[in-house]
């Protein structure tokens, strides 16, 4: 009998007529814990995908991205983020027990989820985020590039990063006023094309924007991203 990847408790698996003729993708994650993921919903910012507040947005776009696209040194570069769930205490504790200690298998639950909203997506090329040869080191892998394995992507490694603090320990200001820590690898493939990032986590938009300029600045002509919370 399966068990649920994240509370490693039996599920119950009824099929269906109906589920086998659809061949529906075998679960994961017990109905439970599906629950205890808060997945985005209503109106959400056209950039950020943050669910909006009428006290906190003007028109289309959170309070943060309008700050960000009023910034001459970063308007445009990010042109959408997709994310799923909201950055609850379940899902940090999912991602962290994935990304922190190492337990890769958590991954696939979130599988599903992504590929449903890829579908949706346009994009020439996908790669993802980076990690620095130290903190590579320090995680025995990078939990970025470990969902594009799972989805079968075929992606390319256009950036490398340079090494700093981990982000989780700066302020917003010290995220947003970091020099760059990004380098394009093969600015030859990025003539013309429409480059997908993929992340685990969107906080202050931060590093998705340093790695979306520095793929425009060497001549992609759109960079978007999707990552599991926001």
């Amino acid at each position: 009998m399966a068990r649920c990847l994240f509370c490693v408790e039996e599920m119950k698996v009824v099929l269906t007529w109906r589920s086998l003729l659809l061949k529906k993708e075998a679960m994961t994650i017990c109905e439970r814990c599906e629950g205890k993921l808060k997945k985005l919903a209503g109106e959400t910012c056209s950039i950020c995908s943050r669910e909006l507040d009428k006290n906190y947005r003007i028109e289309d776009l959170c309070l943060d991205c309008v700050r960000w696209e009023k910034d001459k040194k970063w308007s445009g570069y990010l042109s959408i983020n997709i994310s799923l769930f909201h950055y609850n205490e379940f899902l940090k504790d999912m991602i962290a027990k994935y990304k922190y200690r190492g337990d890769y298998a958590l991954a696939e639950a979130f599988v599903p989820f992504l590929k449903d909203k890829l579908k949706d997506m346009n994009f020439d090329l996908v790669t993802f985020i980076p990690l620095s040869n130290e903190r590579l080191m320090e995680r025995g892998f990078n939990q970025a590039q470990a969902l594009t394995d799972l989805l079968g992507l075929n992606t390319v490694e256009l950036l490398t990063r340079l090494h700093t603090e981990k982000q989780s320990k700066k302020s917003r200001e010290e995220r947003i006023s970091l020099p760059q820590v990004f380098q394009v690898t093969k600015p030859d493939l990025l003539k013309q094309k429409s480059i997908l990032i993929v992340d685990d986590i969107y906080t202050t938009g931060s590093t998705l924007r340093h790695a979306a300029k520095a793929l425009k600045t060497a001549g992609a002509t759109e960079v978007s991203s999707i990552t599991l919370a926001r």
